[in-house]
């Protein structure tokens, strides 16, 4: 099939870097002398026809910029056959040929089902902070995610240290533990609690006691949003019951992880994987999600990036528990 008309999409949560992609998912479609169009809002956007040309000058200075200036939104109409049948005849009516879908899990499960339908060229690019999806090793916006929480936590540390206290810090990652892992361990976290493992709340205060008998004057534990017993406040509770000569306080970081200007790295992965997107519909390659292994781009199958088949970095986790004496 020959392309001569792309549309690219922000779908699920923004990360930092999307900009980025979308300005070279542009600019490579330009170079590759295709027409190019935005799609405002995702998948709802598609279903509504917000379409919108788009050339070289309608990327300018947002490689810098946080969030997506296409915007994104969850679409409950794009999971029924009705909405997704809507979404299609737009692209019809729009004569767009393929199309670039950039997001996390559920915004490739929706390509997956909606390239299966219709027949339709898809390439996925991983745009979450959770860097959850297989496929690839980092999404985009992961990596200025982690310095945003690590940069909040080396900040408490200091104020821990000064006032001798022990704080939980919640990030992001209600079914990953990654920015959790990757940050606690950077942070010299005491200890680090994932979704992806059980919490037991007297392991924990053993934990923290020892180090307390150690002279330790302060502690930090990093705690992912997704943890089995409820997050930090219902874990910091349950701790100073058992420790109550401890003073406690917690800090839930939020939102704030998903803002901000991309670092570097985030700019220039979501440079290639833009490039390659667009190159892999030239060459008439789709139904897949472009992403970076050992530096270089591979290809993975919508069905198989998703987040459950990607494993937590073991040595990471084995790292975490021999530093955390």
């Amino acid at each position: 099939m020959s392309i001569k008309k792309i549309a690219v999409l922000t779908s699920g949560g923004d990360a930092p870097g999307m900009n980025a992609c979308i300005r070279a998912v542009v600019r490579a479609g330009i170079y590759n002398e295709l027409e190019v169009c935005g799609v405002y809002r995702g998948y709802q956007g598609l279903i509504e026809g917000d379409f919108e040309a788009m050339d070289a000058r309608s990327v300018s200075k947002i490689i810098y910029r946080g969030g997506t200036i296409l915007k994104s939104a969850r679409s409950d109409d794009f999971m029924t056959k009705e909405g997704r049948k809507k979404a299609h005849q737009k692209l019809v009516n729009e004569k767009v040929d393929a199309l670039v879908a950039i997001g996390g899990d559920g915004t490739f499960k929706g390509a997956d089902v909606f390239s299966g339908e219709f027949n339709f060229p898809i390439v996925g690019v991983p745009g979450t902070i959770d860097n959850d999806l297989a496929g690839t090793d980092f999404t985009i916006g992961f990596n200025t995610a982690l310095n945003t929480a690590l940069e909040s936590i080396d900040k408490i540390r200091d104020t821990a240290a000064a006032h001798n206290r022990l704080f939980f810090v919640e990030v992001m990652g209600r079914d990953s533990g990654r920015i959790a892992l990757w940050s606690g361990v950077a942070g010299g976290a005491e200890e680090i609690l994932l979704p992806e493992e059980k919490t037991d709340i007297d392991e924990l205060v053993e934990k923290l006691k020892e180090g307390k008998a150690n002279r330790k004057s302060s502690s930090i534990v990093v705690v992912a949003e997704g943890d089995d017993m409820g997050g930090a406040l219902k874990i910091a509770e349950m701790v100073k019951e058992r420790m109550s000569d401890y003073e406690t306080r917690v800090t839930i970081l939020g939102h704030v992880q998903r803002g901000g200007n991309p670092t570097c790295y985030d700019r220039i992965l979501a440079s290639r994987l833009g490039v390659a997107a667009v190159e892999s519909l030239v060459n008439n390659k789709s139904g897949v999600m472009v992403g970076l292994v050992n530096s270089n781009i591979k290809h993975t199958p919508l069905s198989k990036a998703i987040k459950n088949n990607k494993l937590l970095n073991e040595e990471l986790l084995r790292v975490s528990k021999i530093l955390s004496i």
